[in-house]
């Protein structure tokens, strides 16, 4: 398994469509960089947030999962609460060719800060918009920007296709746009 550099990550997105918006170029100019790096695609967060909050003192259970455990926030800049975490999605949407597994780091900049970025794999031929989860480490208030960078990908392509990819056993996250809660 081999990391790709980026000029088959341009090529990818300008012929298959692979990163949209794509941009070819690492932008840095007064913001948390996003865009094309030298093995890896840096993205950014959209408007779109959802924040944990124990109002209604809702228990978090993955197999049978309360959207009254957030509130709901669109807006330029989201701040998380102390020790508390945060959904949220790319703007990029995605689709991963059948012989890439594509894994996700945070960015520096938030990691000093005390805020985790964390993203499970995006498996061969899956699509959609990816939800991110911050999480906020600190015991202070943490402010997250939208449609500035928040995470890189590193697109690991295998010596071969695999036999079954997400799309052939019909991922349940498959094609997601939005920001999209656990399902079972």
């Amino acid at each position: 398994m081999a990391i790709m550099p980026d000029h088959w990550i341009r090529k990818m997105a300008e012929e298959k469509a692979m990163i949209e918006p794509f941009v070819h170029r690492q932008q840095r100019q007064g913001v948390i960089s996003y865009g094309l790096s030298s093995y890896g695609y840096d993205a950014r967060v959209a408007e779109e947030f959802k924040i944990f909050t124990n109002v209604d003192n809702a228990l978090v259970d993955p197999k049978n999962f309360s959207a009254t455990s957030f509130v709901e926030r669109t807006n330029s800049v989201c701040i998380i609460p102390p020790n508390s975490f945060v959904l949220a999605r790319t703007v990029e949407y995605f689709r991963i060719p059948r012989d890439v597994l594509v894994i996700c780091l945070g960015k520096s900049t938030y990691a000093r800060c005390g805020i985790i970025v964390n993203v499970t794999p995006l498996e061969p031929e899956w699509e959609g918009h990816v939800t991110l989860e911050f999480s906020n480490t600190t015991p202070l208030p943490a402010k997250i920007y939208a449609h500035e960078g928040a995470c890189q990908f590193l697109f690991l392509r295998g010596d071969s296709a695999c036999e079954v990819s997400y799309a052939d056993r019909s991922g349940k996250y498959m094609k997601q746009k939005g920001v999209t809660l656990p399902k079972i």
